[in-house]
């Protein structure tokens, strides 16, 4: 039943209060009777038989005259006194709170028994009606669950019944209770795999969806934002002291770093909020009356993912073992690039050889080091390129690709350039320089795409002591890398893989014929694909 709000409390209490009336004339006639039947047994000498008829005369009223209270309603949903709209957050709720539920009662029986109504819980769905329930991550819902919340979404209306099978609350269901609400619900791309096909229908058919971008444009309007959400951490902290201007740009500085993007501030707001308040424990450790750039720069160093910590550990491992080269040259051996944790880049040298095949006639590329789906697409695209550019059959060969200490497996192609220089090293006998490494993913035609992370690896190879490092030049303007890195690498751009293997190989004679070649091939390519264009056009 759905009253005014307000009104709801004023017919629990009236009813309540009838009750009390109630039970009050019970007990007095009640005990007027009980003393009847003593008094009397008194008189007449059997005092004990008067005792015991009034223990079974009290059993017997507790039994079948009922209980007063059990006519009092109980208020599911109360608005009393609120002046806005209902949120409820029903992020990894369970399906008794999200859709209400009815409590167990382990006395059932002898007068001990809790009112059926009484053990009626409402749900989140219901304490939003005519508001917004948000529900973060909803891929964890089970599908039982999800196929309610449609049914409620629906039918703006839905019954609470006992969600346990093996509760008493079970055999208990209420008619349907308003739940007339607006849903927001959230989750990461994975979400969609778990999400109930016909919930995600209905959001479509009559809602939205919407991808969030995880970054923003870099304009003089954004940095304000910036600087009011700088301000928001520290009056939220409570503790830290304020960032001075320096500390702001430097926080700046590190959104734009972190967006992977030229010209964009990230939006992943969270841990750039970690970034602050550990520059402002930095800070007050010191005593110090604002937080300054260098205390931003410092907190950057010590609040490093744990990704960050394992690609540091990573490097020093690699190191100690001479797991990769920084100088000199060597034949099918790359120092290629990766990206771990999102945030963090590693070395990941890269070893090819090549030999008969086994068969004597087919030859195969076998490659290891766990490689995932993509990253064995990659391993094959990479074949066409050697068919077309080395000009050699390679049917009657094996291939084999070493990924040196992937523990953790390859998934991507950002590896596929490094891939096709071992191989093309391997092939021609052509020494690869061991101060160079690389990253960038390679079509069938020997164009260099570009990549993701590409700030992260330049970074990891400066830390690794290699000099240059040949990114695609489509990365061009992506590179944000630190101050203290600048000094460190030259940074090659490179568009196809001739350009690639040009300032990869070690200088010969042999190798600036292998280059010529490989240009007049690319050179060719140009010319058909102007040709084309001028024909799409025509």
């Amino acid at each position: 039943r759905r009253v005014p709000a307000g009104k709801g409390r004023e017919i629990v209490a009236a009813h309540r209060m009838e009750a009390q009336k109630k039970s009050q004339t019970k007990t007095i006639i009640l005990t007027i009777v009980m003393i009847g039947i003593v008094a009397y047994s008194f008189f007449t000498g059997n005092l004990l038989w008067g005792i015991f008829i009034c223990l079974l005369f009290a059993t017997f009223a507790r039994q079948f005259l009922g209980r007063d209270d059990a006519l009092i309603p109980k208020l599911l949903v109360s608005n009393y006194n609120r002046q806005h709209a209902p949120y409820i957050d029903a992020t990894a709720a369970h399906a008794g709170a999200l859709l209400g539920d009815v409590r167990h009662d382990p006395f059932q029986s002898g007068g001990l028994e809790t009112p059926a109504h009484e053990r009626v819980e409402a749900g989140d769905i219901h304490k939003s009606h005519r508001g917004v329930l948000f529900i973060g991550e909803i891929n964890t819902l089970g599908i039982e669950s999800q196929q309610s919340l449609l049914t409620a979404l629906q039918d703006k209306e839905y019954a609470i019944t006992g969600q346990s099978e093996r509760s008493s609350g079970a055999l208990v269901k209420t008619e349907p209770v308003p739940c007339d609400f607006i849903m927001v619900a959230a989750g990461n791309m994975d979400a969609l795999e778990k999400m109930h096909p016909a919930l995600r229908s209905r959001i479509k058919g009559y809602g939205y969806e919407i991808y969030m971008r995880d970054s923003m444009p870099d304009t003089p309007e954004n940095e304000a934002k910036y600087i009011r959400f700088v301000a928001q951490e520290v009056m939220r902290d409570g503790h830290i002291p304020h960032f001075d201007q320096g500390a702001v740009k430097e926080i700046i500085r590190e959104a734009k770093r972190r967006s992977g993007r030229k010209g964009h501030l990230t939006l992943r707001l969270r841990d750039l909020g970690g970034l602050v308040r550990v520059a402002g424990d930095l800070a007050r450790a010191e005593n110090a009356s604002v937080v300054t750039a260098d205390h931003v720069l410092r907190a950057k160093k010590s609040s490093r993912s744990v990704e960050q910590q394992y690609a540091d550990r990573y490097l020093e491992h690699k190191k100690d073992y001479e797991s990769f080269y920084r100088e000199g040259g060597k034949i099918g051996r790359v120092n290629g690039l990766a990206v771990i944790g999102g945030d963090s880049g590693i070395m990941l040298p890269i070893a090819a050889e090549v030999t008969p095949a086994i068969s004597g006639t087919q030859g195969n590329i076998f490659a290891t080091g766990q490689l995932k789906i993509i990253a064995r697409e990659s391993v094959k695209n990479v074949s066409a390129v050697i068919k077309k550019f080395a000009g050699k059959r390679i049917e009657a060969i094996d291939i084999h690709i070493q990924f040196v200490g992937s523990y953790d497996g390859v998934e991507g192609d950002s590896a596929s350039v490094s891939i096709a220089t071992a191989v093309f090293s391997a092939f021609e006998k052509l020494p690869v320089r061991q101060d160079v490494a690389m990253t960038g993913s390679l079509s069938v035609r020997g164009d260099v795409l570009p990549i993701g992370g590409v700030t992260y690896k330049i970074e990891a190879a400066a830390q690794a002591g290699v000099r240059t490092v040949i990114i695609p030049k489509a990365n061009e303007d992506d590179v944000m890398i630190e101050d203290s890195y600048r000094e460190m690498v030259e940074i090659i751009t490179v568009e196809n893989i001739a350009e690639v293997l040009e300032n990869a190989l070690v200088d010969s004679p042999r190798k600036d014929a292998f280059i010529r070649k490989l240009k007049d091939t690319v050179s060719d390519e140009v010319q058909e694909k102007e040709a084309d264009a001028e024909a799409g056009a025509v």
